[in-house]
């Protein structure tokens, strides 16, 4: 199934399918609910694809209406999907969303999905071996013993193909404890060539506030850290261990900000793809994530690239 291709950037992990209060009620006393789908890495790939790159998106849905749902809309967004599987033996994950009193919760339906039964057998080890870039987040070995053999696998055949890793810890607590987290994350950490943490997962998982301390340890990394979620800019940790703060676009109204760290993910590959400068793809990353909380949705407001250049060069206003 799908298109085949060789992808510039692969990316692979769980997509679930989403529903959505469709009123400020919530779910309990809503009667309708929107559907969509949301996955980290599915997410970065749109990004990708919609920025004019060639992405690929792999992993295990349920064989069952809402993994068909998803297999299609990921496709029909220009992703390639050739290397999806469907399971006859567990379904497709899911998700509940819902906000009040502005504040949002998530509910899981994820344990025993298809995509947690995902296996290193399961990896078309030639589909990472021609790619540029191959991108990770720590939700992938949250959710089993053999997602996480999975990763490291994949993180392998990367490496012995000059594929340079690209790594989003998305620490989610409601998958895991801290503890094993901490271990799993930084173990990671140590094997990528560019580290995508939040500054709030950071003082998690460095133990500490002390932002002297949490540039010291990312220091001692081979690998590049951009850290988002500083005070209205993001810090550049480069090859040469030089700290440079990059500042945000300022936006009008947070309308979702679900997605803004997969947005800014995306821009920032992006950047690096195009040849741009660590501080000039830093700063695609944050126009990125910053036009995706205009608009609701886990995906829905990743740009074109026409619409990021019209911004870039002042030809127009876009509305969001």
């Amino acid at each position: 199934m799908g298109q085949q291709s060789n992808p510039e950037v692969v990316t692979f992990g769980e997509t679930m399918a989403l529903f959505m209060s469709g009123s400020s009620k919530g779910i309990e006393y809503s009667d309708t609910m929107d559907k969509s789908f949301g996955g980290a890495e599915s997410n970065v790939a749109i990004g990708l694809s919609r920025l004019g790159h060639s992405a690929g998106w792999f992993g295990i849905l349920g064989k069952d209406p809402l993994g068909r749902m998803i297999y299609k809309k990921i496709r029909g967004e220009g992703v390639d999907v050739s290397r999806v599987q469907f399971s006859e033996k567990a379904p497709t994950g899911l998700m509940l969303r819902e906000e009040l009193s502005g504040k949002t919760s998530v509910y899981y339906y994820r344990k025993h999905s298809a995509a947690s039964d995902m296996q290193p057998d399961h990896i078309d080890v030639s589909y990472i071996a021609q790619a540029k870039i191959l991108h990770i987040t720590g939700i992938t070995p949250a959710l089993s013993e053999s997602c996480r053999d999975t990763l490291f696998e994949a993180i392998r055949i990367a490496k012995a193909n000059g594929v340079k890793v690209c790594f989003d810890p998305n620490l989610r607590l409601k998958l895991w404890k801290l503890e094993e987290a901490r271990s799993v994350l930084l173990q990671l950490a140590e094997e990528v060539d560019y580290f995508l943490p939040g500054l709030d997962e950071l003082k998690l998982l460095y133990e500490t506030d002390d932002i002297d301390t949490i540039v010291d340890r990312l220091r001692r990394l081979s690998a590049i850290s951009i850290v988002k979620g500083g005070n209205n800019e993001t810090y550049l940790i480069d090859d040469n261990k030089q700290v440079t703060a990059v500042p945000y676009f300022k936006v009008r109204q947070v309308v979702d900000p679900i997605g803004a760290g997969d947005g800014f993910c995306s821009g920032f590959i992006s950047g690096l793809l195009r040849g741009y400068s660590l501080p000039e793809a830093v700063r695609l990353g944050n126009l990125i994530g910053s036009l995706v909380i205009q608009m609701e949705g886990d995906w829905e407001g990743l740009p074109t690239w026409d619409e990021v250049n019209a911004i870039l060069s002042n030809q127009m206003h876009v509305e969001r």
